[in-house]
């Protein structure tokens, strides 16, 4: 891993911390471990969300709905997959031998959570200016290039036609399938009181954009 911090230019003070960062539940599972990367995860995603907020508040001036929708698509699963492939995360992630066979260390789910939980591991390790740093290294070349595009808002794009048609919208779980470290979720968007949209993703986020989008192609078609 010491090529990866000569990459981003950090001095981890605790490797332990990075070394769980890139820990799956599956490998936690098979070596009787005590943690996986999901807590960190859970923080590394609300550190990317203060880091890009803040430099997007400072370099657009655009509405907040408008940064919201920029936001979205830096940090989205798409986004984070493509910032920790380019990064070679796949080198370091462990997995369980199942997880593996399976091809579980190129997994986007897997690589985008990572990425989250890596950056929550900076923010810990070397506190709030470094990660910011290392995300804004990361992530501003992304931001700067206008031939990439991670991430279209459909549940924004749906909501704004809603509106304007003065209809009723909702999103519900109607499936949820696999092992804890590989769950899909299927939500449906409900357009007055009819299912409009499907969609399945390793997050329920990621399935309620994918509803959105075939709610939408369907609106048009109606429409």
């Amino acid at each position: 891993m010491e090529k990866l911090f000569q990459k981003l230019g950090i001095q981890p003070k605790n490797e332990k911390l990075y070394q769980l960062a890139f820990s799956h539940s599956s490998y936690v599972h098979e070596k009787h471990l005590k943690a996986d990367y999901e807590r960190l995860e859970f923080l590394g995603d609300a550190v990317l969300d203060l880091v890009i907020s803040d430099y997007l508040y400072n370099h657009f001036h655009v509405k907040e709905g408008d940064m919201t929708k920029i936001r979205a698509s830096y940090v989205c699963e798409n986004a984070c997959f493509t910032y920790a492939s380019d990064l070679g995360f796949s080198d370091y992630i462990k997995v369980g031998h199942g997880e593996e066979l399976e091809g579980g260390r190129y997994k986007k789910v897997i690589l985008a959570d990572i990425f989250e939980a890596f950056m929550g591991a900076i923010y810990l390790d070397l506190g709030y200016p470094v990660v910011r740093d290392v995300v804004l290294k990361i992530i501003v070349p992304y931001i700067e290039d206008p031939n990439v595009v991670f991430f279209n808002d459909y549940k924004s794009s749906l909501q704004e036609f809603v509106q304007t048609e003065q209809r009723g919208l909702t999103y519900e779980l109607v499936k949820e399938e696999g092992p804890a470290h590989q769950k899909t979720f299927t939500m449906e968007v409900i357009v007055d009181g009819i299912v409009y949209g499907v969609g399945t993703a390793g997050s329920k986020k990621e399935a309620e954009q994918e509803a959105a989008k075939n709610a939408l192609e369907k609106l048009a078609t109606i429409d």
